[in-house]
């Protein structure tokens, strides 16, 4: 291990990836120890040892074409400082969520100059670099009063963190964000955010690591655990994009986070969209009852939210639902809204881990293939249709996605002149046909699916007629945004190679589960990983 600290004093200065640098982007979220072996190798996995399998940044980097060839032009990478070492109950600390040094990084996933290594590598692909950041807590074997806090750095006294408490009641903000997330097998020790010496390591130590290794992004893990009042001076220190998580299904209390940081992760919407597309009797209502509600209460409108199906901490949207057209319709939604989307890695080769630690598979397992693979296909024209509406329209990212019809079954958005048709009747379901009005549309425009290819042709009016045929989604753009796409027979434009950086050059029982683990009633374990 190299000690931070040192190498940061030869750090120079870096230009910060702002928001709006980051709104045009799509993310792509890596487990580190589970996304590629530096030598190319395929260890054993088994997900429910909870123990390091061997992924490491330079596995990463050697796979860059893999992700960029979707589409992709971020990374999102595990937390990168020390974590506890050894075995306990719950395993090995290979997710990176059980810090106990900030100026060391996990040697697990390789060193520091690994790491600058992928940074530099994505760089020259034009691509962004985020790094997850956990502050909330430090973790421990042990709990008050036999927990002594010597081994931790740099905050090593007693008073470096909240009184011992377990939270008990998630609906007691005051307990949320000063008594302590895990129990007695992996206590977070709740750091003092109020201390003052505290905040001024954090901020010091932030706005280094994002200076040292290049890093464009931060995504920062259990935000609603710390006071807000502590993040605008964080997140101003580390001069990047920020964006948080907050588990909560409610939109405004999520949204007032946005006030304190750029962007949150937006799990009110990830809660109606897993309930409206995980069986053929899900309720689509919920989506265009949370559009409008995000757009009220998130920051912006929600324009830098990020935008997910599946994460580190949920179960796979595959285990829950093994219809593709179902899993297709809930993975176009993330791609087509106002946030920035975010794919799990894994999802796109149809991985079906239910609850953590199940989905967490190790990738290489799939060789990282991309023929034959439907949701690679899939997600690649995602990638090429939002890029394709973004060159085409100079204010698609600042214009609000709105809802043009609903039914029971199904829901049509539109977001500039991308219009997106979606419907939970399920492979097997009869073809759904709706007129749609009030597009924007020319009158005569020629249009296309880009999925199936399809033409599309408006009205005199500038309405259209869509057919869902199999359950599958429909994405419509105009024909003239097609150009440089790749998409529907449309040439590609290259591949940028040239750094492009600014700082480096979750049906009723399913709609209950999701929501208690939301308030925390289902217990404190999604927190401790």
């Amino acid at each position: 291990m190299i000690a931070v600290p040192v190498l940061l004093s030869l750090a120079t200065s870096a230009f910060a990836a702002s928001a709006s640098d980051w709104q045009s982007r799509s993310i792509y979220q890596v487990v580190t120890d589970r996304f590629a072996t530096a030598d190319g190798s395929g260890p054993s996995c088994n997900t429910a040892d909870r123990k390091y399998c061997g992924g490491t940044y330079k596995g990463i980097t050697s796979h860059l074409d893999y992700i960029q060839g979707m589409g992709f032009d971020a990374i999102w990478i595990s937390p990168i400082t020390k974590n506890i070492g050894g075995s306990n109950g719950y395993g090995e600390g290979y997710h990176g969520y059980w810090p106990m040094d900030l100026y060391n990084l996990n040697d697990g996933f390789g060193t520091a100059d690994d790491l600058k290594e992928l940074s530099a590598a994505l760089h020259k692909r034009g691509m962004y670099l985020m790094v997850d950041v956990v502050v909330n807590h430090f973790a421990a074997t042990s709990t008050p009063p036999s927990l002594t806090y010597g081994g931790y750095s740099p905050f090593n006294a007693e008073t470096d963190y909240h009184p011992f408490c377990f939270i008990t009641d998630f609906n007691n903000q005051t307990q949320v964000e000063q008594c302590w997330l895990g129990d007695t097998t992996v206590a977070l020790s709740d750091i003092n955010t109020e201390s003052e010496n505290v905040v001024n390591t954090y901020n010091t130590w932030v706005k280094n690591i994002t200076s040292f290794y290049s890093i464009d992004g931060i995504r920062i893990d259990t935000v609603k655990h710390v006071r807000k009042d502590f993040w605008p001076a964080f997140v101003k220190s580390s001069g990047v994009f920020s964006i948080g998580e907050v588990l909560s299904n409610e939109t405004q209390y999520t949204g007032d986070y946005t006030n304190y940081m750029d962007a949150v992760l937006d799990y009110p919407s990830w809660f109606a969209v897993t309930q409206a597309f995980a069986s053929t009797t899900g309720n689509i209502a919920l989506i265009a009852q949370n559009i409008p509600e995000t757009q009220k209460y998130f920051k912006n409108g929600g324009i830098s939210t990020g935008a997910f199906l599946e994460n580190h901490d949920q179960p796979r949207f595959q285990s829950w639902t093994t219809d593709l057209s179902l899993v297709k319709n809930a993975m176009t939604y993330t791609f087509v809204t106002d946030g920035i989307p975010i794919l799990y890695y894994g999802q796109e080769q149809g991985y079906t881990g239910g609850n953590e630690p199940a989905s967490r598979e190790a990738l290489w397992f799939t060789s990282y293939q991309t023929q034959n693979k439907p949701l690679v296909e899939h997600v690649s024209k995602l990638n090429a249709a939002r890029k394709a509406a973004i060159a085409g329209d100079s204010k698609f990212l600042s214009t609000q996605m709105k809802v043009v019809a609903n039914s029971t079954h199904n829901i049509a958005v539109q977001k500039g002149k991308l219009l997106t048709a979606l419907t939970n009747v399920g492979s097997q379901g009869a073809a759904e046909n709706f007129e749609l009005t009030g597009t924007g549309y020319s009158a005569n425009e020629q249009l296309v699916d880009i999925i199936s290819c399809t033409n599309v042709t408006a009205d005199a009016s500038g309405n259209v007629n869509v057919a869902l045929k199999g359950g599958n989604p429909q994405v419509i753009i105009p024909v003239s945004q097609l150009s440089g796409s790749g998409l529907c027979g449309s040439a590609k434009s290259a591949v940028t190679t040239s750094s492009g950086s600014n700082n480096g050059a979750s049906t009723v029982g399913f709609a209950s589960a999701i929501l208690a683990a939301a308030i925390g009633v289902v217990g404190v374990l999604p927190f401790l990983f």
